[in-house]
């Protein structure tokens, strides 16, 4: 017999974003995403008038799309792909070429790079699902795909320009090149991103995703498909991913290896998502604003910011399973609760 979804009793209230098992009333659970939206949307207000801060706004937010689509993967269903850069790559390479090279329409190279790049999330999951690999191996195996992108980049010079990397002029005449407008795009984007996780977290394919992450042994006796549903969190999460990453290239107007590298990419998401929260509605937003800041506060340090970053990253695997703000939004609730029972106490 097969488990049903709706007879899971809802738990206390949590978090804004964060609750693992999301509302049933519409509005509570899309209330955050509206009030994220809607707070992002003043930045512009504030810092419109200098390039260079808007510029640094929009490569936060591409990079909050970045952790959606991951969490998507990894949050989700517990695939740990470390090629999140090599995918957005995938997406960002080959809307290019074919728009600039091919001729083909922005719009349609851009519907294709997605296509290609949800392919490959896709295949990924259904490798490390046919070959029963654990988080740990198949961060390997995807690991080896991130650094043969890389490589196939570097040797394909004629098409990639190598290590020089590539003009982007597909784009050039649109809004795309505005910094403003491009800000806004991104937050829409990350906006219907989150409407879409918001989604799969209320349908039976988010139970589903659930009941994976936190025991695949007993939803498989429950009757959840695991390579199904494995796959569909590597294809969404990919497409979300060749999606932004061809955006940012058309609206960067430039591509090259370092673009899409796993120390420039994938190291920073894993941060971002682990300070978030695994699997959360907002973890991914809310670690993109806490990292922007401290990358600027680090710009200075060079090399030493990427081992800063992955002892971070050590650090917030080891002490807080599921993400910081999870752990110390439920610290607060415990303190909350204390409180309440001390002032309903009887004196005594």
């Amino acid at each position: 017999m097969t488990a049903e979804p709706d007879a899971v009793v809802e738990s206390e209230p949590a978090p804004l974003g964060v609750s693992a098992r999301p509302p049933r009333s519409l509005i509570r659970a899309f209330w955050p995403i509206a009030v994220t939206g809607g707070v992002l949307a003043l930045v512009p207000l504030w810092l419109g008038d200098s390039r260079l801060m808007m510029r640094l706004a929009v490569d936060a937010l591409v990079f909050g799309a970045y952790a959606v689509a991951f969490n998507v993967i990894f949050g989700s269903t517990n695939q740990l792909f470390l090629c999140v850069g090599a995918l957005a790559g995938v997406g960002g390479y080959t809307s290019v070429i074919l728009s600039d090279m091919a001729g083909l329409p922005m719009a349609v190279g851009m519907v294709l790079a997605t296509a290609l790049a949800a392919a490959l999330g896709g295949f990924l999951s259904w490798v490390a699902v046919r070959r029963s690999l654990d988080v740990i191996f198949t961060g390997i195996v995807t690991l080896a795909f991130s650094l043969s992108f890389a490589n196939l980049v570097l040797g394909q010079r004629e098409l990639t320009g190598g290590e020089t990397g590539l003009l982007v002029s597909a784009g050039e005449d649109t809004f795309l090149r505005d910094r403003v407008a491009a800000y806004y795009l991104f937050l829409g984007m990350i906006v219907v991103f989150l409407v879409v996780f918001r989604a799969l977290e209320r349908s039976h394919i988010g139970w589903a995703f659930r009941a994976l992450r936190d025991n695949e042994l007993a939803a498989e006796l429950a009757g959840v498909d695991v390579a199904r549903h494995r796959i569909y969190a590597g294809l969404i999460g990919s497409a979300m991913l060749g999606l932004t990453g061809a955006v940012y290239a058309h609206s960067d107007g430039f591509v090259s290896p370092s673009t899409f590298e796993f120390g420039h990419v994938d190291v920073r998401v894993l941060v971002m998502l682990a300070f978030g929260g695994l699997g959360t509605l907002l973890g991914p937003v809310l670690g993109t604003v806490v990292f922007a800041v401290l990358d600027e506060l680090l710009i200075g340090s060079g090399q030493l910011r990427t081992v800063l970053y992955g002892l971070l990253l050590i650090a917030l695997f080891l002490g807080f399973k599921r993400g910081a703000v999870p752990a110390v939004a439920s610290f607060l609730r415990l303190l909350l609760r204390q409180a309440r029972f001390r002032l309903g106490r009887p004196p005594r």
